[in-house]
């Protein structure tokens, strides 16, 4: 056993194989593109897209006598990573040349950080649906530029190279090997996302490559030593997250329930496919052959400037949620899902104002967050904004509208954009409180089926056919609660 090996599976995360129960022992590598105007070492532009090689300095191209000039903005977004994981902040850095050829690494080196990184140890808790939270640790985070794209699928016997990407800062964030199953991977990668939106230190967005991860997997029996880990590159979304694994650990354990052995190596994951394949062999830190940059002094920081930073961090997404549990009263789920997320918690946070917050966080979660996941849409996208579902709530919290109506009510916002209010005023939606209307409906409804009022005495069950039938009679705008109310009076049940 390893100093590093403080987590054991539970039972339930045990994969069964034909020769009894193995463990899947996991790490991971995410590359997390700062939020910065411009590159690591260069004022070239770091925005997305672009024409290809338009966001390339002669830094970034590696022409003859060019030096790289660090970016203090990235070097502040890397400490206040650091700060929001509760890592220690090292003072004293220094940046390493690692030394690989790729044809969109013109340098024919990566600046990197090696044995002296920026940010050192740090935990994140970890929250898998119906289990209790884990601890997986942050062994470092250090600032490393990007490399280009190599393009293949233009010509069948060209390659061409777009480099806006190189040079582009990443912090590469990595954990100790403290998960233990496809979902805790998932659920690591989803929290860290979070976690780097909330301080502005990267978008997140994982379909434009600026959040990636590097899965590191391994197999053993429970006890025993770790295994052998193969690495299974860029992986760009949770869910690819969670099948890498769970195809990975299968793979391997296949391998040595037949006898054979695990080949330390880089692996890709085919998102069509579900499958992982061998890249090349892995290579280890002696592969890269590195050394301090000559071009780059030592990074020195001054303590009362990382204070500075750490006093301008904003509500994380743990603090956030004991918030809204404690002060909104939301359960621990609806409180995660909406605190998880900066822009969706702003959002609530809006529509609750001054209303019903368990029924603003059921029309925030439930039917708007269903409605944007069918339109496929993101939250910034909605034809909704918070006043207006606001207003909606309101509406239905004043009785004005049942939460039926509400729903057809809200169909048409998402299609109109209109204000609530407009849409129930100019189509006569006002729920009848009117207990006068109601007691009339519905004893215009007992005269109709006289012969029924003995049998619901009888059958209680049958309640509820006079009340469809209330709300029928008064074209679903009785209000529901008055509509019992005056049934069971009536009927004498």
């Amino acid at each position: 056993m390893t100093a590093l090996d403080v987590r054991t599976a539970r039972k339930d995360q045990l994969i069964e194989g034909a020769t009894g129960p193995w463990e899947v022992v996991i790490g991971m590598e995410v590359h997390a593109q700062v939020l910065s105007q411009s590159k690591l070492f260069s004022g070239a532009s770091a925005a997305y897209g672009g024409a290809p090689n338009a966001h390339v300095s002669l830094v970034d191209a590696a022409m003859p006598g060019m030096l790289p000039v660090i970016n203090r903005k990235c070097v502040e977004q890397a400490v206040r990573t650091g700060l929001g994981l509760n890592a220690q902040i090292n003072l004293f850095s220094r940046f390493d040349r690692k030394n690989y050829f790729y044809p969109d690494l013109p340098q024919g080196y990566q600046i990197s950080q090696y044995k002296e990184p920026i940010v050192g140890e740090g935990e994140i808790e970890v929250e898998v649906e119906g289990a209790d939270p884990i601890i997986v640790r942050i062994e470092r985070i250090h600032l490393e530029q990007d490399a280009g794209k190599s393009i293949h699928d233009l010509s069948p016997t060209e390659t061409f190279v777009d480099l806006n990407r190189a040079g582009v800062a990443l912090m590469e964030i990595v954990s100790r090997p403290d998960i233990r199953s496809a979902k805790e991977a998932a659920a690591y990668l989803t929290k860290l996302r979070a976690i780097v939106r909330a301080l502005g230190t990267c978008d997140g967005n994982m379909d434009e490559g600026s959040m990636r991860a590097d899965v590191n997997v391994s197999v053993r029996r429970p006890g025993e030593e770790f295994g052998t880990r193969c690495e299974i590159k860029n992986v760009n979304s949770m869910r690819f997250v969670a099948q890498a694994v769970e195809y990975e650990a299968r793979r391997q354990i296949a391998i040595l329930e037949e006898g054979g052995t695990i080949r330390q190596e880089t692996r890709l994951f085919n998102a069509t496919t579900g499958e992982t394949r061998a890249l090349r062999s892995k290579e280890d830190a002696p592969d890269y052959r590195y050394f301090p940059d000559p071009d780059l002094l030592p990074l020195v920081l001054d303590p009362a400037w990382v204070e500075a930073i750490r006093a301008t961090l904003p509500e994380l997404p743990d603090a956030k949620k004991k918030r809204f549990v404690e002060g909104y009263g939301l359960s621990a789920y609806d409180a995660g899902v909406l605190a998880g997320d900066a822009e969706a918690a702003a959002y609530y946070e809006e529509v609750a104002k001054g209303r019903d917050p368990k029924l603003a966080a059921n029309w925030v979660t439930q039917e708007l967050f269903g409605a944007l996941n069918k339109l496929g849409r993101d939250l910034k996208d909605s034809p909704i904004s918070a006043a207006q579902l606001g207003g909606l709530v309101a509406l239905i919290s004043d009785g004005t509208i049942s939460g039926k109506i509400a729903k057809d009510v809200f169909a048409k916002m998402l299609e109109t954009g209109e204000d609530p209010d407009v849409i129930v005023k100019r189509e006569g939606l006002v729920q009848i409180s009117d207990v006068g209307a109601i007691e009339a409906a519905i004893d215009a409804l007992i005269a109709a089926n006289a012969d029924k009022v003995a049998e619901v005495r009888e059958k209680p069950k049958a309640f509820g056919w006079w009340v469809g039938q209330a709300m029928k009679a008064t074209g679903g705008k009785a209000n529901p609660a008055l509509v019992n109310e005056v049934l069971k009076k009536k009927l004498g049940v």
